[in-house]
């Protein structure tokens, strides 16, 4: 599944895209795609709003319309890409199909938001309130909100395993595997240690890990796996992520796999000692 560093690399290269575009219509190829509202109203709605704000929150790809916000989540296996093209023949996995007018901002030519979902996991919502969708959210890992201060009293709040609670998403917005195994390993923690007995120290750490692994995920297009997501190179930069059996970069010792809450979880047990 994308996770933040992805979905942030995919609304990046889609902004200047997009931005100034009008929507003349839409394409929803398999209705289920759609959580809200309902198709009618939908294509009622979408049409016409032009896109003023290319973002994202947490893993949410995010269109803020005239009136609406679109939100899509890409789930397991959801991509979106540009066609610039006036017409476009449909392709098998193609669930949603914005039809974008050009507009005054240098994208004269016509052409089409494609989300594409091969497993139909991923979701879309119009809505005049995205807080409805994301209110539940906990903070960016990236804003001002998620100091150390804020991670210790969070972590000390919780009687939970480490991996499972950062993986949360009400806890810690937009972390998954990959990023959630690579920030613990840095930050030297054991996976299946107690939420609550985090000192001071190590989330001040592990604050700074999460910052420094999620950055260089951006910087890096994030990691390319799978079908799915392609572009990235962070994978060739893991630290412990889908390495098992492999050596630590930091001491040599194999890095070994387990399941952690029903997730494949990475780690060193030498540098990540469960005390």
């Amino acid at each position: 599944m994308p996770e933040l560093p992805e979905v942030e690399t995919i609304a990046r290269k889609l902004k200047p895209h997009l931005l100034g575009r009008t929507i003349q219509g839409a394409q929803l190829r398999w209705q289920r795609t759609l959580a809200f509202p309902s198709p009618t109203k939908f294509r009622e709605r979408i049409r016409g709003q032009e896109i003023k704000e290319v973002t994202r929150r947490a893993k949410y790809f995010i269109l803020r319309l005239s009136d609406y916000s679109l939100l899509i989540h890409l789930r397991m296996s959801g991509d979106l890409s540009i066609k610039e093209e006036s017409k476009i023949k449909p392709e098998k996995h193609d669930r949603l199909i914005l039809s974008l007018l050009s507009s005054s901002l240098g994208n004269s030519t016509p052409s089409h938001l494609v989300f594409n979902d091969t497993r139909k996991f991923g979701r879309v919502w119009l809505t005049a309130d995205p807080e409805e969708v994301l209110g539940t959210l906990g903070p960016e890992p990236l804003s001002r909100r998620f100091t150390p201060a804020w991670l210790h009293t969070a972590l000390q709040g919780k009687h939970r395993l480490l991996k499972p609670l950062l993986l949360d998403q009400t806890f810690i917005a937009g972390l998954g595997n990959i990023y959630t195994d690579e920030s613990l390993h840095l930050a030297k923690l054991h996976p299946l240690a107690s939420s609550d007995s985090v000192t001071v120290s190590q989330a001040g750490l592990l604050q700074q890990a999460i910052c420094a692994v999620l950055k260089e995920g951006i910087r890096r297009n994030g990691a390319s796996f799978d079908w799915v997501y392609r572009g990235g190179e962070y994978q060739n930069h893991f630290r412990v992520y889908d390495r098992a059996g492999k050596p630590c970069p930091v001491c040599g010792t194999n890095i070994e796999r387990i399941i952690v809450g029903q997730r494949s979880t990475h780690f060193c047990p030498r540098c990540q000692r469960l005390s």
